[in-house]
């Protein structure tokens, strides 16, 4: 049977998801820290790559939501796939080449352009998923993040500990390259459009421009859709102010090399995969995403806070739990809030409206790596990690707004 007259299906788009995360786990634990120790760079524009990458996202990846809104999702999934393992090609060259920092910023941006199996996933599981179970599907992708976690920053510090040319950090680019072309096999074969002819959108040429305003405003038109795109804005940019600076929070405090931190964002993602594989589902049936999301928040601020605490006394077991404090909360957060948005979107609109959410979800991971490297180097290590629980608390108080939709919109 062909690809594109087969039923779509949850699992199909769940390892399609997996393989993308964990190509872009692999990389973790060592990127920021290659740059500043070996490219010679500031702490600050060390993080600055996953700023660009981030950046890009937010320009492209409602652009690329629009597009799958008018010709489907599966066409979008494999050009996006097979972006990303040119990006990761060209990342494994940089480091090997071992020239001008540029050339990683290069890759990281063509990476964030190519970059829209989150978004559009989100939009293939809100196709195929009635109302009811939809943050039952949404957690899939959260389950597919912590797998994404477990195996690939654990793998991924300890392939780079392999040199190529003098330089580490080839050999898990070069790897996550190929897990790209095997996902890209994957979709082309085994994953199926979710979105019929019937009930896909037309769009004038504009929609493909990037920062398309009144795509945007017609996101946040939709009821409630603004003020869980601003919840999950700070709790983003809480969050990553962790994502590049946590590979020097555990060398300067902990004396934890890229094969150690890799172990404790592996234990960071068992834990958040066992959180969105169940007891997610079961929390938001009986209480309501809402209330998820607010649990989920709180237990996040207590972690940073427990983080600030496990860096002043270097005290391993304190980072090792304040991480899963950490995913934990971040596990209850990340299904609900595609849930929340999905449920409040009209049929036509699932891709833009996600996108959206999505795209802003990048910008925050653009400003927050930034945030984070720029108070790492001018507060001291702990400083990041203070400023994200605030960040929480902040989230808090908006998420306290948060109502469900009426029966039937």
């Amino acid at each position: 049977m062909r690809p594109d007259v087969r039923p779509p299906r949850l699992g199909a788009i769940f390892l399609t998801v997996l393989l993308d995360l964990l190509g872009f786990g692999l990389v973790l634990p060592f990127l920021a820290k290659e740059a500043r120790d070996v490219f010679g760079v500031s702490a600050f524009t060390a993080t600055l790559l996953g700023s660009a990458y981030s950046l890009m996202q937010f320009l492209f990846v409602p652009v690329w939501g629009r597009v799958s809104d008018r010709i489907g999702r599966r066409p979008v999934l494999v050009w996006s796939i097979a972006g990303t393992a040119l990006s990761m090609l060209g990342l494994g060259a940089s480091i090997a080449w071992g020239g001008s920092v540029i050339w990683l910023f290069a890759a990281r941006i063509f990476g964030g352009i190519a970059t829209a199996n989150l978004g559009t996933a989100s939009a293939y599981i809100a196709d195929i998923t009635p109302p009811s179970e939809r943050t039952k599907g949404m957690g899939l992708i959260g389950m597919a993040f912590g797998l994404g976690f477990i195996l690939g920053p654990g793998l991924g510090g300890t392939l780079a500990k392999i040199p190529v040319a003098g330089h580490h950090g080839v050999v898990p680019c070069f790897v996550a390259a190929g897990l790209s072309a095997a996902n890209l096999v994957w979709v082309v074969l085994g994953v199926a459009e979710s979105l019929p002819p019937e009930r896909r959108a037309t769009a004038p040429r504009r929609a493909l421009a990037p920062l398309h305003v009144g795509a945007m405003r017609d996101a946040f038109h939709v009821p409630g859709v603004a003020l869980v795109v601003a919840v999950n804005f700070l709790i983003i940019l809480s969050f990553t102010n962790l994502d590049q600076t946590f590979t020097f929070f555990c060398g300067d405090l902990f004396g934890i090399d890229e094969r150690g931190t890799g172990y404790v964002l592996a234990f960071i993602g068992v834990v958040a995969a066992g959180v969105q594989g169940g007891p997610v589902r079961r929390l938001a049936r009986r209480h309501g995403e809402e209330v998820t999301m607010r649990l989920g928040i709180v237990l996040q601020a207590v972690a940073f806070a427990g983080l600030v605490v496990a860096g002043t006394l270097a005290v391993p077991a304190l980072l090792y739990a304040a991480g899963g404090v950490l995913a934990l909360g971040n596990g209850l957060t990340q299904p609900t809030t595609s849930a929340l948005v999905s449920k409040r979107a009209p049929p036509d609109q699932q891709g833009g409206v996600l996108g959206t959410n999505q795209s802003f979800a990048s910008l925050a991971r653009t400003f927050g790596p930034a945030v984070g490297g720029w108070l790492y180097g001018s507060a001291g290590p702990r400083a990041p990690y203070a400023a994200a629980a605030a960040g929480m608390v902040l989230a808090f108080g908006l998420a306290m707004g948060l109502r469900k939709p009426a029966e039937g919109s």
